[in-house]
């Protein structure tokens, strides 16, 4: 009874998420999917859904084998989400999209270097581009996780994004905020190649990172606080 619950809230809450990506413009038409891991497989969405049709009961349940359940296939990047989470034990929800930015970026397969300290933010001093793989393949799976064992997210050649969260609400904020770091990385490179901090600089943001954000005595709720 208790799974049934959750898997009904991770329905609904992948639903709403998605539907947000599209409103903010981070996808269009059937581009991206999100995923949130339950048990030893995962929630997906299904190949070929728009914002305005999807339901919850239409997301479907899915190894990280990529065998499913139901009469709707998962999205054909399941490989991508699936290696995530066998790669990283923290991770819980995955979100793919094909934002602006990210994609005029990837386009060119730039990597986000140094250019601002909120570059820690995704784990590290860059964000990597992986090199390109045709879509839906275990090629992509494979060199999109591995971008993401040290990483909160990457870009992929030619394509778009991949972040991962230990929540859905953190993979869907930090989907937004590489959009912005992105953005802010392109207009900059309009005007010249930017300045980079030095390792020794980014190694005294990520001891700044430690707790950064952090409230020390309240817990700050979110949306999308599912397993």
């Amino acid at each position: 009874m208790a799974r049934r619950t959750a898997e009904t809230a991770i329905r609904h809450a992948i639903v709403e998420a998605y539907r947000e990506l599209s409103d903010k413009g981070l996808n269009a038409g059937s581009s991206g999917n999100i995923s949130v891991h339950l048990g030893d497989g995962m929630l997906i969405t299904p190949t070929g859904c728009t914002a305005e049709t999807l339901r919850s009961s239409q997301i479907v349940p899915c190894g990280l084998d990529g065998t499913w359940k139901g009469p709707l296939a998962p999205s054909s990047e399941w490989a991508m989400h699936a290696e995530v989470y066998e790669r990283v034990g923290t991770a819980q929800a995955v979100v793919h999209t094909h934002a602006d930015n990210c994609v005029a970026l990837a386009a060119h397969g730039k990597s986000i270097p140094a250019f601002h300290y909120m570059l820690q933010s995704f784990g590290g001093k860059d964000v990597l581009c992986v090199p390109y793989h045709p879509f839906g393949t275990r090629e992509l799976g494979a060199a999109a996780g591995k971008a993401l064992e040290d990483r909160t997210a990457c870009l992929m050649a030619n394509h778009g994004m991949l972040a991962r969260g230990k929540t859905l609400h953190e993979a869907f904020e930090t989907t937004l905020r590489l959009e912005v770091i992105a953005r802010q990385y392109r207009m900059a490179l309009t005007i010249g190649a930017p300045k980079l901090l030095t390792d020794k600089q980014m190694a005294l943001v990520a001891k700044q990172f430690e707790d950064y954000g952090k409230q020390p005595h309240a817990k700050i709720k979110h949306r999308w606080m599912v397993p």
